[in-house]
């Protein structure tokens, strides 16, 4: 058996502040998981709604039909910026921001943005 002072190894407190740091992480990444799945559907959105569009009013009208189905209730068609491109085509552009609250008077604030030419 060696002597306590050359044993190596993490005490109970050690792991206890460690679980308490994984599971803090945890919770947030709980938490913000399902706004960053909705912003990916957002994208998507825009994206399927620009596709043979015709008229803003028609990119709109797309995208709550897609936001419809897709569970997204943080934008609407109102809430996007619809720009015609001088080759006839629209680009879709939008940003809001999410608070996510963690627990007490601690929140996330996300700001998302994004566009129907990429990022």
């Amino acid at each position: 058996m060696k002597p306590r002072n050359q044993q190596a190894g993490v005490s109970l407190l050690g792991l206890i502040v460690i679980l308490a740091l994984l599971g803090g992480a945890a919770v947030i990444i709980a938490k913000v998981f399902p706004s960053v799945t909705e912003n990916r559907s957002i994208d998507r959105a825009i994206q399927s709604a620009v596709a043979g569009a015709t008229t803003p009013a028609d990119v709109r009208a797309k995208f709550d039909k897609n936001a419809e189905v897709g569970y997204i209730d943080s934008i609407t068609g109102k809430d996007l910026d619809v720009e015609k491109q001088p080759d006839g085509t629209f680009v879709a552009t939008y940003a809001y921001t999410k608070k996510i609250p963690i627990g007490g008077p601690v929140s996330l604030l996300i700001d998302f943005a994004g566009s129907s030419k990429g990022s």
